[in-house]
């Protein structure tokens, strides 16, 4: 198991303040999410190596430190959005991030839906039979 611990550094003359926070939705990230992450960070480090870019010159591309590159290529979760999207659109794929959590591929909000259908459907029939048997009962009278 591993913390992950943010640090904001603030620099004011010639002292440094160092001020740290802890995220615990970084805990609870499922091991399958970090191994997601990390698998990028590697293709990312890939895409950097196959275009012969150094650590230093893909890092000031990217707006970024090279220690932050090297975490970013390690798939430490820490590393913000807004730097990963931007490694993503050096290579030519941040397109794909609008498709990421587009309707039509939330899978537990489309089962939801269908749990609401079916329990609509459930609903309709019941009251079908309802009306049905209330008219039956009014022809009996």
């Amino acid at each position: 198991m591993f913390i992950n611990i943010y640090l904001t550094v603030s620099i004011y003359i010639d002292k440094v303040y160092v001020m740290s926070k802890a995220s615990s939705a970084l805990a609870q990230m499922p091991p399958a999410t970090i191994s997601a992450l990390e698998q990028l960070g590697s293709d990312l480090a890939v895409a950097r190596l196959r275009r012969k870019e150094s650590l230093k010159s893909w890092s000031r591309r990217l707006g970024v430190s090279v220690p932050t590159l090297i975490r970013l290529e390690a798939g430490e979760p820490s590393v913000s959005l807004g730097v990963l999207t931007t490694a993503l659109w050096l290579i030519g794929r941040d397109s794909e991030l609008a498709k990421l959590a587009t309707p039509k591929e939330d899978r537990g909000a489309l089962e939801l839906d269908v749990r609401q259908a079916v329990a609509l459907g459930q609903n309709r029939v019941l009251a079908t039979k309802q009306a049905k048997l209330a008219r039956a009962n009014k022809g009996d009278a």
